[in-house]
């Protein structure tokens, strides 16, 4: 009976848990609904799954539609560009909005975005289409916080989280080796079909576990610029940048970098690359259990980790063994990083989860084009090795960095709330 009135019926008739029971605060979810955030990680796979296709098709693709493959691979550049903004603009468009009706629209745009590739015969609706993607992924990636914030109680937050961001984990991994293997046996608009197919369970899901999220309060013009002025929250989104440049900096060159010091052919690779992704998944949900016994020290030793690694690849004689490890590593330690930084954001600024949430979109985006970039003019300067050690000691300075100046508030266990860490 107890179970049954923590219960109550969302828009289409289904049974979920009532996540406006709150404590005595009014401020918290008392019942966690771990199912809607099961379905969460499935948009976050489905849109991340989606986003990475076009890496392993761009060659039928280009050949198919009479495009360059330099052309093709703008697919996957207009996607990040519209999540970037979606992820600041959008958050503040859609306040005043049942958050349950609008990370449904998310789904709906992935799925009409993934069969309109399928079909396409033009460039023009293919740009169109990716940018339709862009736009959901931004605004679920900056949405998942405060959705998370307002399905489980806030001490469980991390662990909400990471399990929503293992979603990204799954995606990164399953997307190329999925589009290769369904695009070698029915060609590249397979894939996209797939992708849709996926879209489609996902909001079914989500139609049915995910309960009404009315606004909370009335509409605000509160910006991201304001958010980003209040005391400490630059400092921090610089940290997060930090965090994550020097990692995309590596990855993006991991394939020469190992050619080039072990030797190894595509399936050696490929091989190692699977190992990243599972540890990759792994410490993904690590990172919920550290963050709840520490946010700040889980902020700290991740990019440190990458940092040693990377040193490590470069130090240490070449062997496959050995190499693969520290690449597990490596993906085991980065695993935790994107969801101890949205678990960041989401204690410092509770009120504006949401702009807040947008923020971090920005700030990985921006890293990745950074680091990559970067990554490329060293490359060409100082060889694949001055990549990973360069790279290498700007995560071990990103540790440094966070240690001395990111102001984090630590989530206690016994109060349920978050508390200014003095440390």
């Amino acid at each position: 009976m107890e179970s049954e009135n923590l219960c109550k019926k969302n828009s289409n008739g289904a049974q979920v848990p009532d996540v406006n029971l709150f404590n005595k605060d009014n401020t918290q979810p008392i019942s966690p609904a771990w199912i809607a955030v099961f379905s969460l990680t499935m948009g976050v796979f489905g849109l991340l799954t989606a986003e990475y296709l076009p890496a392993s098709l761009l060659t039928p693709m280009a050949s198919e539609l009479g495009l360059s493959e330099a052309v093709a691979g703008q697919t996957v550049t207009v996607t990040a560009i519209a999540a970037l903004f979606s992820g600041l603009l959008l958050p503040g468009l859609t306040r005043s909005l049942d958050k349950r009706i609008v990370l449904l629209s998310f789904s709906a745009l992935m799925i009409v975005s993934n069969l309109f590739v399928a079909f396409s015969s033009s460039i023009i609706v293919l740009l169109l289409m990716r940018t339709l993607l862009g736009i959901a992924l931004g605004g679920f990636w900056a949405m998942a916080a405060a959705v998370a914030m307002r399905l489980v109680p806030l001490k469980l937050v991390p662990r909400a989280l990471s399990i929503i961001f293992s979603g990204i984990a799954v995606g990164t991994v399953v997307s190329v080796p999925l589009g290769s293997y369904l695009g070698g046996l029915f060609g590249w608009r397979s894939a996209f079909y797939a992708a849709a197919a996926v879209g489609i369970v996902t909001l079914v899901f989500q139609w049915f576990t995910l309960p009404n999220l009315p606004s909370q309060r009335a509409a605000k013009s509160t910006t991201v610029l304001k958010v980003l002025l209040r005391p400490g929250i630059i400092v921090g989104m610089l940290g997060c940048v930090l965090a994550h440049m020097g990692h995309y900096s590596l990855f993006t060159y991991v394939r020469p970098f190992l050619e080039d010091t072990i030797r190894i052919g595509a399936d050696g690779i490929a091989m190692m690359l699977l190992g990243f992704g599972a540890a990759n998944f792994a410490g993904t949900l690590l990172a919920g259990r550290l963050m709840e016994h520490s946010l700040r020290w889980t902020l700290i030793i991740m990019p440190i980790l990458v940092g040693v690694v990377a040193l490590l690849l470069v130090l240490l004689p070449p062997s496959f063994t050995g190499h693969a490890l520290l690449i597990a590593v490596w993906g085991m330690a980065f695993g935790g990083v994107p969801v101890a930084w949205s678990t960041w954001v989401s204690t410092a600024v509770p009120d504006e989860a949401e702009s807040a949430g947008g923020m971090v979109v920005a700030a990985v985006q921006g890293a990745i084009a950074a680091g990559a970039a970067i990554g490329g003019l060293l490359f060409n300067y100082a060889g694949i090795s001055g990549v990973f050690v360069t790279a290498g000691i700007s995560m071990l300075l990103a540790g440094v960095f966070i240690a001395l100046l990111v102001k984090v508030k630590a989530i206690r266990k016994d109060a349920g709330r978050a508390v200014v860490s003095h440390h």
